[in-house]
């Protein structure tokens, strides 16, 4: 259930963080609006939150394995939200990411 919970609040996570950085993105650069770039900065501020309900208590090991799921998100939100067209060495690269990503967080460990 750990292992259930955790990879929820991954996902909860790179939806503020990517979507977050989408919307300053689509605010500034392709000129939307302040209300856009104001919903991604207060998007950003929640991911920040998110991490806090980990089951697990060191600060760098979630943030490392997270970056798993940000490189593997961040093609999948391109895909959806922008159309991108990952190649075989973007989809390579985000399996090594996620791969990485579940030996830092579920390998088994003898007392933490």
């Amino acid at each position: 259930m750990l292992v259930l919970r955790s990879a929820a609040l991954f996902v909860v996570a790179a939806l503020f963080e990517i979507g977050g950085a989408w919307l300053v993105w689509q605010g500034v650069r392709e000129q939307r609006g302040w209300l856009w770039a104001t919903g991604g900065v207060l998007a950003l501020g929640a991911y920040g939150f998110v991490a806090t309900f980990q089951p697990d208590a060191h600060f760098g090991r979630i943030l490392a394995a997270y970056g798993g799921i940000f490189v593997a998100g961040s093609i999948l939100w391109g895909m959806v939200a922008d159309g991108y067209r990952p190649d075989r060495w973007d989809v390579t690269g985000a399996l090594v990411c996620l791969a990485g990503m579940a030996v830092i967080m579920w390998a088994p460990r003898n007392g933490g």
